[in-house]
């Protein structure tokens, strides 16, 4: 079985703001996130990003949008030597519907898990928020916790 590090993104991939981050011009990659993203990848963890975007439920912003951003972030962290495997993301809102793959449930870490053969007690996720750490524990995946748009280097050291 493989081992993977589950990234959240608003906040831990890139700067978060108070309002959605869907546009390409508000895309800021925080520090430290391609070199560590790379220390991972060279440890042998797939990198997945699992993250929430209930402003498409709520008629913020539009799939396509999210998909463009995606593509970007993909690419700027390609110049770091960064390969993301795969991108999960909710499009629902509580304030909507309820659905059972928005964090902190764990549908989308699970999809993933059996995508790709990943081991959970080989495997971490890194995000900013309760709803990280749940998803994670319900999955089986250590959880590591950050302060929103910090460097992700401060927990290189314990992924191992």
């Amino acid at each position: 079985m493989k081992k993977a590090v589950f990234i959240d993104r608003d906040g831990v991939i890139n700067y978060a703001l108070e309002n959605y981050v869907y546009q390409i011009e508000d895309f800021k990659i925080n520090p430290g996130v391609g070199e560590a993203l790379k220390i991972f990848s060279d440890k042998g963890y797939l990198l997945i990003v699992i993250t929430n975007q209930g402003g498409i439920a709520k008629g913020v912003y539009n799939e396509g949008h999210v998909e463009r951003l995606h593509d970007y972030m993909a690419e700027e962290l390609r110049k770091s030597g960064v390969s993301i495997q795969a991108i999960y993301y909710c499009p629902h809102h509580p304030s909507v519907g309820n659905c059972l793959c928005r964090k902190p449930y764990s549908l989308m870490l699970e999809k993933a898990m059996a995508r790709y053969g990943i081991d959970p007690g080989l495997s971490y996720f890194i995000g900013d928020a309760d709803r990280d750490e749940q998803a994670a524990k319900t999955a089986g995946v250590t959880p590591l916790r950050i302060k929103p748009n910090t460097s992700l280097l401060d927990v290189v050291s314990l992924v191992r």
